[in-house]
């Protein structure tokens, strides 16, 4: 995933990101699915791990537009973890209590403790995307957000915390598709909003306003992922991939038991 894999946005252009990118998920969507399964079964035993040995804590971002799949996502890619160690922090539009504190209170309230990984689906992102392409608060505020953004993330990783931000990345033509087959569908109309049609108008300020929040908070220690999108198992595979390949190199290790268990046996 080193391709895909953003760690220094000053050069970053979302324009040299192709939303239906194949290279390097050759062989097809029985064969993706195939490796999902593969690496979701391995994501299984890695969590177990990451849970036994409670060191480490894990920050999974994900941000996209309207249809790109975050809930798909968090559906294949997570399914098979054990839920005490695996939490899912839904972010909607803020409370009255929320605008009335910093924005980012509500956003650590939810970071994860030691042996959990947490799922933002959507997150503190929102409020230097929305808020920026809607102006719903003057410009020098959001702009001094990108580098509250970035020390509040460093400050999480100085602490222990392990962060992965994935934008998924869909295509204007395939999030058209995808409205239309909810529309077509009267099992999936209630996902159907009709705001999302006033967002649609704004493409282009949503992607130039998540291209400079990428080219502001992209770092070594909490990078992005631009993972192809517009086919739903190049996605799951990207994050699976990206996924495994962290939680291997954390060193994760089974705590010793307690005491000697040679000759213990259960009546």
């Amino acid at each position: 995933m080193s391709s895909f894999r953003v760690t220094d946005g000053t050069k970053f252009r979302l324009a040299d990101y192709d939303p239906a990118d194949k290279d390097g998920f050759e062989g097809g969507k029985p064969a993706g699915r195939a490796e999902v399964a593969k690496l979701t079964q391995r994501l299984d035993e890695l969590q177990e791990k990451f849970y036994a040995d409670g060191r480490h804590r894990m920050l999974v971002v994900l941000q996209g537009m309207d249809t790109a799949g975050k809930g798909g996502a968090i559906r294949r890619v997570f399914e098979g973890m054990n839920p005490s160690g695996v939490r899912v922090a839904s972010f909607k539009a803020p409370t009255a209590p929320e605008l009335e504190r910093d924005f980012l209170w509500r956003i650590h309230a939810q970071v994860p403790h030691n042996g959990e990984i947490v799922i933002f689906d959507r997150s503190h992102y929102e409020d230097v995307l929305i808020v920026r392409v809607r102006e719903l608060i003057p410009k020098e505020r959001w702009k001094a957000r990108y580098d509250h953004i970035r020390h509040f993330e460093q400050m999480l990783a100085d602490e222990g915390t392990t962060i992965r931000k994935f934008f998924l990345h869909i295509s204007p033509d395939e999030q058209k598709a995808r409205l239309e087959a909810r529309l077509a569908n009267p099992a999936k109309h209630w996902k159907f909003r009709k705001g999302d049609l006033d967002e649609r108008i704004l493409w282009d300020d949503y992607q130039a306003a998540y291209e400079a929040a990428i080219q502001h908070t992209a770092t070594e220690e909490a990078p992005w992922y631009v993972v192809p999108a517009d086919r739903k198992w190049i996605r799951d595979l990207g994050i699976c991939r990206a996924l495994v390949e962290t939680l291997e190199g954390l060193d994760l290790q089974y705590p010793e038991p307690e005491g000697d268990l040679s000759g213990v046996t259960v009546a």
